[in-house]
């Protein structure tokens, strides 16, 4: 298995489609996470989640406007064209740089569709957004750049506003099934997302993580990590697989990724061991010889180091946070429930 299809295989990703924006000049629309209820998330996806583990998408259905993200240059966008921006990140459409933006949560006022702004050119935006469910948003913060921009001329693009125009229905037609529907349908629309930011030509797509998979020796090593998380690795076998001297390979390791080799060895063994523990009710001896710890004390200090609580505490805090989300009004405060943390 190669790492791109592991990480694909391991993450929950879900789908809120928060809008369909009917923009007419002049119009500015900003959004920042912590604009979004997590409890009211929680209640819709049956997850818990942050703000902060919420990425931002959309496409433009028809006319133009400019995207704001952080203090970069504002970036013109046309009909056809797509992005992706990362868990926890800010970011602004107007008709014009110099447009003032207003809160999309405060015009949107609980609508699906939203109409705004002043009556001149048009513009239509799909929107919403990712969920990961914890801790998945670890791996994906470090997978995702900060936006990924696919543009309408792009040979990728015809299959992702296919995706988004199902996705589009599904938020405005709401018919039986809708949910489960969207979420599978975000899924695939994050796959697809990403297969045509690899496929890109610039050279900002092969960064961090995506750099590291396509070197030809430390992808080697990641390969088989990913094929055999179980394994007992050492610094110097993983050197071997890529073929590097022992160091060598940790200090171009660290470079790429910013973890030694075996800090991402045990981090994503605690990632397969996340929906074990999840959605199996396996002994927790049986689980840590499947990821590849001989001793259930060795695999309680490292789950409790990378993700902040013992696996036992993670199995029970995600048993009570579904059970009490699927009660009628969700009950709590994810704040209060939630028995474990976000990482």
């Amino acid at each position: 298995m190669d790492p791109i299809t592991d990480l694909f295989r391991t993450l929950r990703v879900g789908a809120v489609v928060h809008a369909r924006i009917e923009a007419t000049a002049p119009w500015g629309l900003e959004h920042h996470p912590t604009d979004v209820e997590p409890v009211e998330l929680a209640q819709r996806l049956r997850l818990g989640i942050s703000p902060s583990h919420l990425a931002s998408f959309a496409m433009i259905s028809r006319g133009n406007c400019w995207l704001s993200l952080d203090d970069a240059e504002p970036i013109p966008l046309t009909g056809g064209d797509c992005f992706l921006i990362g868990p926890g990140r800010s970011y602004t459409l107007r008709d014009s740089p110099q447009t003032p933006a207003k809160s999309i949560c405060s015009v949107a006022d609980g609508k699906n569709v939203i109409a705004y702004g002043g009556g001149g050119a048009p513009t239509t935006i799909v929107s919403g957004l990712f969920s990961f469910e914890t801790p998945s948003v670890r791996p994906v913060t470090e997978f995702l750049p900060g936006l990924i921009l696919i543009r309408a001329d792009q040979a990728q693009t015809f299959a992702l506003h296919t995706t988004l125009q199902m996705l589009a229905s599904e938020m405005v037609e709401s018919p039986p099934g809708a949910e489960v529907v969207a979420n599978r349908l975000a899924e695939v629309l994050f796959i697809q997302t990403v297969r045509a930011h690899i496929a890109s030509p610039t050279e900002g797509c092969k960064r961090g993580w995506l750099q590291a998979i396509f070197d030809p020796q430390i992808g080697a090593a990641l390969k088989s990590i990913h094929q055999n998380a179980n394994q007992p690795w050492t610094v110097e076998s993983l050197a071997s697989a890529a073929r590097m001297s022992r160091s060598a390979f940790a200090a171009r390791f660290k470079e790429l990724l910013g973890l030694t080799p075996l800090e991402y060895v045990t981090g994503w063994r605690m990632q397969k061991a996340i929906p074990l523990l999840r959605e199996t009710d396996g002994k927790l001896s049986d689980i840590a010889r499947a990821v590849g710890y001989e001793s259930d004390a060795a695999f309680h200090k490292a789950f409790k180091r990378v993700v902040g609580v013992s696996p036992g505490e993670y199995r029970r805090g995600t048993v009570a946070i579904f059970s009490r989300v699927a009660e009628p009004g969700g009950g709590g405060t994810l704040e209060r429930d939630a028995a474990y943390p976000t990482v």
